[in-house]
């Protein structure tokens, strides 16, 4: 059943105009920040090759715009999000699912499921274009492995977050405003928090995917977003529990 939801939230993804236009202009963001980011490396590569210990292609273009594309999913990511459960509200469809003999558990992940496919083809397709580095010089595949599983770990987390404020809300707006506020206000905390604030950078997702960005693959980071995850997982299903009870 998890798996008939996830195929079915996935199809109406894809068959809304709306998801297109998004994917288009991202994209188009996307690669131009690229090729700005390929010329200012060439530019400079003249002068770097003198030095000693050089930043390579993956350091100084892929690193820096896997955190532009962490960015740009942030803002994007809720506009998916939003049409999860809020539009069904708002549609009067989500009684139909509700009343039906599915439980919550597999309708919020069969919901997380079809969005996270759909993310993880935005991914794919932005990892593709950084594959291109290979075809022109020497690049660093493990660095680039731990930047693209960090965006898909801080995506993951972002549509666990908009998930639940989708159960929350009526209105898909207000739904996204709210995901898109807090993403944000997570973000400022790990670029205002001190060296010494190590719980404020440790409660941040920003600040364990910049440990991926800089290639360290910590057990810690890893199970900092499982446990994001599944915590916002648990909460959503259990508000969807205390709807029903409440409906009956």
């Amino acid at each position: 059943m998890i798996l008939t939801i996830a195929k079915k939230e996935f199809r109406s993804l894809f068959a809304a105009p709306s998801t297109w236009w998004m994917l288009a202009l991202m994209q188009f963001l996307f690669a131009w920040f690229y090729l700005g980011r390929i010329d200012d490396y060439l530019r400079v590569q003249t002068q770097m090759a003198q030095l000693d210990n050089a930043p390579g292609a993956t350091i100084s273009v892929a690193a820096p715009l896997c955190s532009v594309l962490a960015l740009m999913l942030m803002m994007l990511v809720p506009l998916f999000t939003m049409r999860l459960i809020a539009e069904e509200r708002r549609n009067q469809t989500w009684v139909l699912l509700l009343t039906s003999p599915v439980s919550a558990t597999h309708i919020v992940l069969g919901k997380f499921l079809g969005l996270l496919l759909l993310l993880v083809l935005i991914v794919a397709g932005s990892a593709a274009m950084l594959a291109t580095l290979l075809l022109g010089t020497h690049a660093d595949i493990g660095l680039m492995l731990a930047n693209i599983l960090g965006v898909l770990l801080l995506a993951a987390s972002y549509a666990a977050l908009g998930l639940y404020f989708s159960a929350l809300n009526k209105q898909p707006i207000i739904s996204a405003t709210s995901t898109l506020g807090v993403s944000f206000g997570l973000w400022l905390i790990e670029m205002s928090a001190s060296d010494n604030s190590s719980f404020l950078r440790a409660v941040s997702p920003n600040s364990h995917f910049q440990n991926l960005n800089t290639g360290l693959i910590n057990s810690a980071d890893l199970i900092y977003f499982t446990l994001f995850i599944a915590t916002l997982l648990w909460l959503t299903i259990r508000h969807l529990n205390d709807e029903r009870r409440n409906a009956s």
